[in-house]
């Protein structure tokens, strides 16, 4: 596989450009910062959502998704109740799995909880990589990572805190979509267009603090 692909005058990742619908999203949505904290919420359950199934999967039914889970306002979908999780494993517009739906209700619940301490998700969950973006410069997609000792950090403070589906590489896909690394590979038109610092910084989780020599 060549390095990046390029269709009309652009070069792409190679996965961003394999259908319409991944080419809109890479190069408008992926590897650019979060701050809000509605987009956090999406991002967790969507990304929890995905595993063991494609991304495209995911992206066909978002539209689907925000209006299942109440545009993925965590303060409602911590009030879901065991007849609203019902209703959801009856909606064919989602991936209809318990597991990832009631993972959606705990991680709202776990998602408030830090919105309580730190005052929003995005000042804790930057806090991962100093309040920044870490800018790779990867030229082949076998050189992109699965996972890194930051998403390791994250992913065992979110346990910690409560969430599901929120293992390592899953972890390490949040950070890659939202901005919090910047893999688009260096011959990508995206690679110097995304990435810039974040607003904010938070203080660190402990388990992040532990984690630096």
């Amino acid at each position: 596989m060549a390095p990046t692909r390029r269709t009309s005058a652009r070069a792409r990742c190679p996965w961003g450009d394999s259908t319409a619908l991944y080419r809109a999203y890479h190069d408008r949505e992926w590897g650019v910062p979060v701050h809000s904290d509605r987009r956090w919420f999406e991002t967790l359950v969507l990304d929890g959502a995905q595993a063991g199934l494609s991304w495209r999967t995911i992206l066909e039914k978002r539209r689907n998704y925000r209006r299942a889970f109440d545009g993925f306002d965590p303060r409602k979908v911590a009030r879901y109740d065991a007849r609203k999780v019902r209703a959801l494993l009856a909606d064919p517009g989602i991936v209809r799995n318990r597991l990832k739906i009631e993972s959606a209700v705990t991680n709202a619940r776990a998602f408030l909880e830090v919105q309580r301490e730190f005052g929003s998700f995005d000042r804790f969950v930057w806090g991962f990589t100093g309040g920044r973006t870490l800018r790779n410069a990867w030229r082949t997609p076998k050189q992109v990572p699965a996972r890194t000792a930051e998403s390791d950090a994250m992913s065992a403070e979110l346990k910690k805190r409560g969430f599901r589906f929120v293992g390592s590489t899953i972890c390490y896909a949040i950070m890659q979509a939202a901005g919090m690394v910047n893999d688009h590979l260096v011959g990508c038109f995206r690679h110097g267009q995304v990435g810039r610092p974040a607003r904010k910084q938070g203080r660190r989780p402990a388990a992040r603090r532990r984690s630096r020599p």
